[in-house]
């Protein structure tokens, strides 16, 4: 069915008739996060995409135009990775062996290869998204606004070139950013060595410290392959310091609150030998563990760090400043420039020649072993710690000092937290929260990577440092005025091929070449708000216009990702949001709790799910649950399958029950007299209101418990109780049903888009739902009280109901009495009949004196209540006690003049007949049911069980639900009297033209008592 409306949509091109039909109106401006498309579509993207769907389908129905362009992201790390990974490379040096030309050529054509599985994915998700106008970040278009945006950024003075401490990943060869270390699955749990290693102290005699001389300073690492690169070790000045003597005769040195540490070395009760402030030991020498820097000009001192904790480790920390952002700040401070003993694949240099070629994580052990031959190992360990990873080659990053390109984010800090205040988050406490608090420590961000596919970092330098020049451009007008030539593709080797003769070098000698790095890939992803467009050199007007846009969607986890970086160009080039609302939903988990993963096969293959259960019921499944609130889901398929009784089944359901019981089509109108028709358009009315609201503010899991709880009082309540009434083709019933699908279906068609379309379309004839606009305001007649009149009824009934199934008392059984006691008891005076009719008892009793059956006792719970209100627990706990309560209209609960809240009390039910009395929710009241049989209550509940067989009997006959038959009964002899009592009864609810008491024939069906009929059609 799913299917043959999908092919239906793109025989017509329903997708681009319900944007032309918006044509000339106000626009609601939604930007696509892009996807990489050289991977394929997993539950996250589903889970997005349907809200890119819901929301564009709900503002088109609400009369705005609204333009839906798919957009790939196609540079960076992920579209080398791959290719690397189709082309057996497994080294940096490999592409650089195999030419840039060949491996970038490798990288296009593999960079859009699941194109045709993205659209068939998001299109049987029913999807609708231009793909036949995307966009695509290696577009030249796309490009040159991305180098618009780096030229406008440098002229502001925010792009500066640094060289920084920065997350660096040896696999992919290039420095990240820190918010890319922010990632999900950025941090891992990893195993690593952990040592506490010896530095000697070289204390001159005539110094007042010289008792330490020949101590041994101490320190921790979980890096020991830092530690030949050290040049300096810190001390907090205000933490105080012990000398001490160990149980192998050698003195250390070590912080106070750090010596119970290592009672296995030093003994319970090591003898102290001297205590010292870490501010009187600033300055002393010491001797390296490693002797390849020694001599390095004011290293190896002991220098003061606040940073320096007494939390772990010893409190006395090494510096390895190229290796470490504090320790390159403490070491530059102090005069100390740093070595760099690594390359670009994190293996060390002829610089410390033991470990020469070595990778730094290959080289901890043997490290570790010749520390332990010099006798500087005091301890070595194995510790498992959350560790910092790549997030797309999953390898172990390390920490290291490279030159980078930065744009200077800490300068308009400030400015992005307060344009964070005007957009609106949903949740909303990502505001100030997550992403607030991300904003408010942002740091310089590293846009630079030493990588080959991707935008050009546009600067030209000399490269004659005799004569200094830096070029920076913005436009390929710009290139092609300095270069003289047009470039028809800025990527690497065809962008790097431009250079020219250096117009500050009198000489003519040095050339401006272009800096060899690409950009962060993330930076094309924040430009797309204007590089889509080619913006500035095209639609100017359409991006002034277009500007912040008014949507998008992404997982939470993009608030250091996507949403961050929109912000950071945004501001920094608009000084203005980029997006107005935004939906950061939670995680999808497998059906373990866990990470979705192939390997596990956590969870349901999502194309069986379509042919299954169908796209809608994954789309409900999705968009009802907590995720879109901010909060994880786990996906299963019971989750999915019990999802469609929710709202799909029961439209469906009440669409068939129409189409089965009005004989001609209905006729849309709402004036109806009858209650049932009133109610039902009433409730839709507030329904449709309320789903109003929570679409309008993109709660769309509170638009779906909208739409369950209608499409309940729908199926479960309005048909149920009308049934009779479409069995004798009642023209107001028919014509309210009708009304009514034709009006729910808009309001759930942007939540079930294919379902609605099926039943609109058989409904109304019409070409499409999805063209039609959204139910108006005062479209149908409201009447508030009758609704929550008949809902308290509703309400009712379902308790009384409940009471039934306690004790076993089925449906069918007629009962003698209920009585109910409430405050507001009289207002179900008019609906007496249909309680007492779906509850099937003879009688409704309406009451206001709930304490003659029963009373609400209320117990506080001390522990909830005690931190809030203290003392005064103990006084509302007796005030309780003694009955001095009461519950006021809006539900507050107050004892001794305190207002409780709903944790801190519970209240149960005192019943004067507990098996036969149940509260009403909310404590509003009573239902107290009058249980006993009687033999003529039997009798009637025995007419009904026969009734209910006969019924299933008509069915498996093949008789239509109109056919008319005849009837002869089988009885036992103590049940004749029943059926003669009953036999108009009987025959009328079966539509039995005769019904005789006699013998039947061996082809008889068996009915419920021992009862025998021969039934056929008459």
């Amino acid at each position: 069915m799913e299917r043959r409306v999908l092919d239906a949509w793109a025989a017509a091109d329903t997708f681009r008739a319900s944007i032309e039909n918006r044509s000339g109106a106000a626009e609601f401006v939604f930007y696509d996060g892009p996807p990489f498309a050289n991977g394929l579509p997993h539950y996250g993207h589903l889970l997005t995409g349907y809200v890119k769907d819901l929301v564009p389908r709900f503002q088109t129905m609400r009369g705005k135009r609204v333009d839906r362009r798919f957009g790939w992201d196609c540079h960076g790390l992920p579209a080398e990775l791959e290719a690397e990974k189709q082309l057996g490379i497994t080294d940096k040096s490999q592409i650089e062996a195999m030419g840039l030309a060949e491996f970038n050529a490798a990288t296009k054509s593999s960079v859009l290869r699941y194109t045709d599985e993205w659209r068939e994915y998001v299109t049987r998700q029913a999807r609708w998204v231009d793909f036949d106008n995307d966009y695509k970040t290696l577009d030249l278009d796309f490009m040159e606004s991305v180098m618009w945006a780096f030229k406008s950024l440098h002229d502001k003075g925010l792009i500066y070139q640094g060289f920084r401490v920065l997350p660096y990943s040896w696999y992919e060869q290039t420095p990240l950013s820190n918010q890319e270390t922010r990632l999900d699955d950025a941090y891992k749990m990893r195993q690593d060595p952990a040592v506490t290693v010896d530095m000697v102290l070289r204390v001159p005699a005539e110094h007042p410290l010289h008792a330490l001389d020949g101590a041994n300073a101490i320190i921790w690492t979980t890096t020991p392959w830092t530690l030949p690169s050290n040049l300096a070790i810190a001390v907090h000045p205000d933490v105080r310091y012990v000398h001490l003597r160990g149980t192998d005769g050698k003195r250390y040195l070590l912080a106070a609150e750090r010596v119970s540490h290592y009672t296995r070395e030093f003994g319970e009760e090591p003898e102290v030998l001297g205590e010292f402030d870490g501010a009187a030991l600033t300055d002393l020498a010491y001797t390296p563990p490693f002797d390849f820097f020694l001599g390095h000009p004011r290293a190896h001192r002991v220098l003061n760090a606040d940073y320096v904790t007494t939390d772990s480790g010893t409190g006395i920390v090494h510096l390895a400043p190229a290796f470490g952002e504090e320790d390159m700040d403490v070491c530059t401070a102090n005069g100390i420039e740093i070595v760099q003993p690594l390359d670009q694949g994190g293996k060390f240099t002829s610089m410390v020649p033991p470990y020469e070629g070595l990778m730094v994580f290959d080289a901890n052990p043997v490290i570790i072993k010749d520390l332990k031959a010099a006798g500087k190992l005091l301890r070595h360990e194995t510790i498992e710690h959350s560790y910092p990873h790549s997030w797309r080659s999953g390898q172990p990053l390390i920490y290291m000092a490279v030159p980078s390109w930065f744009v200077a984010v800490t300068t308009f800090r400030d400015r992005m937290v307060e344009l964070n205040q005007q957009i609106d988050w949903v949740p909303e406490h990502m505001r100030d929260g997550q992403f607030g608090k991300w904003l408010e420590g942002a740091r310089d961000w590293n846009i630079s990577r030493n990588r080959y596919w991707g935008s050009p970092i546009p600067v030209w330098v000399s490269d004659d440092p005799a004569y200094p020049r830096t070029d920076v451009y913005g436009s390929l007008d710009d290139l092609e005025r300095d270069f003289g030539v047009r470039p028809t593709d800025l990527h690497r080797p065809m962008i790097d091929e431009l250079t020219r003769p250096n117009p500050d070098d009198p000489t003519g000698k040095s050339t401006m070449r272009r800096v060899p790095e690409v950009l962060d890939c993330w930076f094309e992803s924040g430009s797309m708000p204007f590089a889509q467009v080619h913006y500035p050199f095209e639609n100017k007007d359409w991006f002034a216009n277009h500007f912040p846009g008014d949507f998008i969607v992404e997982y939470n986890g993009q608030t250091r990702g996507w949403f961050y970086n929109l912000h950071v160009l945004s501001t920094a080039l608009f000084d203005s949001p980029a997006f107005k609302t935004v939906v950061a939903h939670g995680i999808v988990l497998g059906d373990d709790g866990l990470k979705m993963s192939k390997s596990k096969g956590n969870y349901p293959n999502v194309n069986e799910v379509f042919d299954r259960d169908g796209s809608d019921a994954m789309r409900w499944f999705l968009m009802s649950s907590p995720i879109l609130r901010g909060g994880n889901l786990i996906v299963t398929e019971r989750g999915i399958r019990e999802g469609v009784s929710h709202a799909l089944r029961p439209l469906w359901n009440a669409w068939t029950f129409l189409q089965l019981y009005a004989s001609k089509p209905g006729t849309w109108r709402t004036d109806s007299p009858h209650v049932l028709d009133r109610y039902i358009l009433a409730k839709l009315a507030e329904t449709r209101d309320a789903m109003t609201e929570a679409f309008e503010t993109y709660d769309i899991a509170g638009a779906c418990d909208q739409l369950r709880g209608f499409a309940d009082a729908l199926t479960n309540w309005y048909v149920r109780r009308s049934r009779s009434r479409f069995w004798s083709e009642e023209p107001d019933a028919v014509d309210t049903l009708h009304t009514v699908l034709e009006v729910v279906t808009r309001l759930a068609a942007p939540l079930l888009p294919l379902i609605t379309e099926v039943i609109w379309r058989g409904l109304t004839g019409g070409e499409s739902v999805h063209l039609t606009d959204w139910p108006k305001d005062g479209e149908l007649p409201a009447d508030p009280e009758l609704v929550a009149a008949m809902d308290e009824a509703r309400v009712v009934c379902s308790t009384v109901l409940s009471l039934r199934k306690a004790q076993n008392l089925r449906v069918r059984l007629p009962l003698a009495e209920v009585t109910i006691a409430a405050a507001d008891a009289a207002r179900l005076a008019p609906y007496a009949d249909i309680i007492a009719d779906e509850v099937n008892v003879k009688k409704v009793d309406l009451t206001t004196d709930v304490a003659v059956h029963g009373r609400f006792e209320l117990v506080v719970n001390a522990r909830a209540a005690g931190p809030r209100i203290g003392k005064d627990v103990q006084t509302v706990i007796k005030a309780v006690k003694a009955g001095e309560w009461s519950e006021g209209a809006d539900g507050v609960v107050t004892a001794a003049g305190i207002a409780l809240l709903p944790e801190e009390y519970t209240q149960r039910l005192v019943a004067a007949e507990p098996e036969s009395t149940a509260a009403l929710p909310g404590n509003a009241g009573l239902v107290v049911l009058n249980s006993v049989v009687t033999e003529e209550l039997e009798a009637e509940g025995w007419a009904r069980d026969l009734i209910r067989d006969l019924q299933e009997t008509r069915k498996s006959l093949g008789l239509d639900v109109s056919d008319r038959i005849t009837v002869v009964l089988a009885v036992p002899e103590d049940r004749a009297g029943w059926a003669e009592t009953h036999r108009d009864l009987i025959a009328g609810e079966i539509l039995a033209t005769t019904l005789t008491l006699g013998d039947v024939g061996g082809d008889a069906a068996d009915l419920v008592g021992g009862v025998r009929a021969q039934v056929t059609k008459a």
